[in-house]
């Protein structure tokens, strides 16, 4: 998404208006997907300081034998069209491994799905509204991680992981600029798949810090919208728009207003929960986590993207 400029007091006045009215479900991309239905849906939690100890101390881990690439094409590139700067996310190799889809069942049954990053041997980041419907408040009553899904495939089928514990920063029944500032889960599955594929560290970085570094960060996500498998190039990308994650290199975080980070990475509903990266002395870092959109309420054009700030992790790590 190219952003241009705003007139600060114009686009203040806009985000009060559509900050309330905006539902971060709505990044919520629902895919419809017959599924088998556990014996019973995760634990809830609602986060509480220093009650998970997440090892690594939110540094990033690759395991011995997998190889490391900067790569995320795995050597093969998309065509982009010069308006979306995606690509097609490829690679097996780390970080990109420790990427996934997460797959959820909600009350009624519907499928749908967000993105997810393991951040440890068993847990996953992700967003609030990836594991509680922000409208309704219900928990979703099933969900799973899919790691570094390319194509639809997961490289061993038994590595799809069942959720069994959520912590989550937000039940959305607080004002809007809360519910988007604690728009975080994080998710206990029941394999520890960041053993074998690894997973990422995450860095709180002042927001100055962050602004300096335009055109510097990765952000990872498994839009609805991507790929098109009627574009040049992207045609073996058969098993549909979700189930291949995309790439893109060079966007920034370009302000911060009230607690919440503005960004110009290019996103759609199902890539909530994806991390926006930075290499930090050559190694991985999430150094915030994409929530939401804002779209011109006329002609539903991107104006804007939200992201979390990911200084919670270290104050729920207890990790201060």
């Amino acid at each position: 998404m190219n952003t241009k400029p705003i007139d600060k007091q114009r686009f203040a006045l806009f985000f009060a208006g559509i900050f309330s009215a905006m539902t971060l479900g709505g990044s919520v991309a629902v895919q419809a997907q017959t599924e088998s239905q556990p014996s019973s849906p995760p634990k809830f939690t609602k986060f509480q300081a220093g009650q998970l100890k997440i090892q690594g101390n939110g540094k990033p881990f690759k395991p011995t034998g997998l190889r490391q690439s900067e790569k995320p094409t795995g050597g093969r590139r998309g065509i982009p069209d010069g308006i979306d700067d995606r690509t097609p996310m490829l690679s097996r190799e780390y970080p990109w491994s420790a990427i996934g889809r997460v797959q959820g069942t909600t009350t009624d049954a519907q499928s749908y799905h967000c993105t997810g990053t393991l951040i440890a041997d068993d847990i996953v980041l992700t967003n609030s509204h990836c594991v509680i419907d922000p409208e309704t408040h219900q928990l979703s009553k099933k969900i799973q991680f899919r790691p570094n899904v390319i194509n639809g495939v997961v490289s061993d089928e038994r590595d799809i992981a069942t959720v069994d514990q959520v912590i989550y920063g937000t039940d959305f029944t607080g004002d809007s600029a809360t519910n988007q500032t604690n728009d975080w889960a994080i998710m206990k599955i029941d394999k520890p798949l960041g053993r074998k594929y690894g997973y990422l560290g995450w860095k709180s970085l002042p927001t100055a810090a962050l602004l300096k570094n335009k055109q510097k960060l990765f952000f990872v996500g498994y839009s609805g919208d991507f790929p098109d498998p009627n574009k040049k190039g992207y045609e073996y990308l058969s098993a549909g728009q979700g189930w291949t994650a995309g790439f893109q290199a060079g966007c920034s975080i370009v302000r911060e207003e009230e607690n919440v980070l503005f960004h110009d990475c290019d996103t759609a509903g199902g890539s909530s929960g994806g991390p926006i990266i930075g290499l930090i002395d050559g190694q991985p870092y999430i150094v915030a986590l994409n929530n939401a959109e804002i779209k011109n309420t006329n002609t539903h054009q991107d104006i804007i993207n939200l992201a979390v700030k990911i200084s919670f992790l270290d104050e729920l790590a207890a990790n201060k």
